[in-house]
């Protein structure tokens, strides 16, 4: 067998740039002066990237690459990844990580997810338009703009891990904008998946008749579906008509709630309270005992509930695309409806600032201009009404007064 030559290195106009065969070569020396090689396609590429290196190299800013594929750094980045905050993260997230990389409880990669598309690829050679391809390949599935970003969360926190490692030189996330097509009205607007009060009123009429408490107290609390499955009765103040959050069931185990900021407690109304002290004076429930359950009396399956409950009512009610979270926005586009802002909604739902309600439910905000408040000495009453409740009471004060003015108005 003869063996194959390796074209020889030739001169170039240019200092330290070879041309080997079709290819460029830039030989230069790392900041330890050890020789190093770069490679190019053409000789323009070639002289940028050796006037880079060398500029790298004098301001010490100088990185070399690492030979690591994606897949490699992934398996082992998963098992050490902390967060980049001081909040850190939850084990819950981590898992979603996981899946979404698409490995395994073991490392071991699946079928799906970044560490299928990139896998093979070194770090250092992913680019922004490989990132943009990989979102336009997870779009292709019909989901929403949202579940890409989702999918992009551990890309974009690995790749970052990866440049503070010195594992490659720049994150080829860093400003990329994903553009993902929404799914578009009549109108042509962007469609809002938050019930209307007419189609709220026909899911609920459409639920069946044990599980109708669970869906209007899903709308008028706007809590989670983990956290109120996993509500007993000790959460359940009736006297002072509150539900403290202090947990949820996800994914096969209790945990804290999904964010520790806003609301530790949800008003409801007297009417609701009503009826939840009938369900348990009717069941003769313990305080330790679960609010809702299933049918045999125990915890309600979060998956059984969603498909075998809920979906069928929300297609009897003709609005097939809405899910149990959609009760969630109900209850926010209710909140808005009622004047509360957006530091009482962010209190009342449990976000963690009133920036990412805003950027969640803005699309619920009217745009039509009130009238002048100037020309009353009073003024907007929901303007004073906010201004009143920011500065002299926390936000679960002010989610209360602002409800108490709401009906009373």
């Amino acid at each position: 067998m003869v063996k194959k030559r390796t074209p020889k290195l030739e001169c170039t106009q240019t200092k330290g740039i070879y041309r080997r065969g079709g290819r460029y070569v830039v030989v230069y020396r790392d900041p330890r002066g050890s020789q190093r090689k770069a490679f190019a396609k053409t000789l323009a590429e070639a002289r940028d990237l050796k006037a880079s290196l060398t500029a790298d190299v004098s301001r010490g800013e100088y990185r070399a690459l690492s030979k690591v594929t994606f897949g490699e750094y992934a398996a082992r980045w998963i098992e050490t990844y902390q967060g980049r905050s001081s909040r850190g993260v939850l084990p819950e997230t981590i898992a979603g990580y996981r899946r979404q990389l698409g490995l395994d409880e073991n490392g071991e990669p699946t079928s799906s997810g970044a560490v299928a598309f990139f896998g093979r690829m070194r770090l250092a050679e992913i680019e922004p338009q490989h990132v943009r391809d990989y979102a336009a390949k997870i779009a292709t599935g019909g989901i929403s703009a949202n579940t890409v970003r989702l999918y992009l969360a551990p890309l974009k926190a690995l790749l970052a891990t990866a440049l503070e490692d010195g594992v490659i030189r720049s994150n080829p996330c860093a400003g990329v904008r994903i553009a993902v097509r929404e799914e578009l009205d009549d109108d042509g607007a962007a469609q809002v998946k938050a019930p209307t009060v007419d189609e709220y009123e026909r899911l609920i009429a459409a639920l069946p008749e044990r599980w109708r408490l669970l869906g209007e107290f899903l709308g008028e609390t706007g809590l989670r579906i983990g956290e109120t499955i996993a509500l007993t009765w000790a959460d359940v103040d009736l006297g002072t008509y509150r539900v403290q959050v202090r947990r949820r069931f996800y994914r096969g185990r209790f945990g804290p709630p999904k964010s520790k900021y806003g609301r530790r407690s949800v008003p409801i109304s007297e009417a609701m309270g009503r009826r939840l002290w009938a369900a348990r004076s009717d069941r003769r429930a313990r305080d330790e005992d679960f609010v809702f359950v299933s049918d045999r009396g125990q915890m309600v399956g979060h998956s059984n509930f969603c498909s075998r409950i809920f979906k069928p009512a929300a297609k009897a009610a003709g609005i097939e695309w809405a899910t149990v979270h959609s009760l969630r926005h109900y209850c926010a586009t209710r909140l808005f409806a009622l004047g509360l802002n957006a530091k009482q909604v962010q209190a009342w739902c449990g976000h963690h600032s009133p920036a990412f309600t805003l950027a969640t439910y803005v699309h619920l905000l009217s745009d039509d201009l009130p009238e002048s408040p100037f020309g009353s000495p009073v003024g907007n009453k929901w303007a004073t009404q906010a201004t009143e409740t920011d500065r002299n009471e926390s936000p679960a004060e002010a989610v209360e007064v602002a409800l108490s003015a709401a009906k009373a108005s």
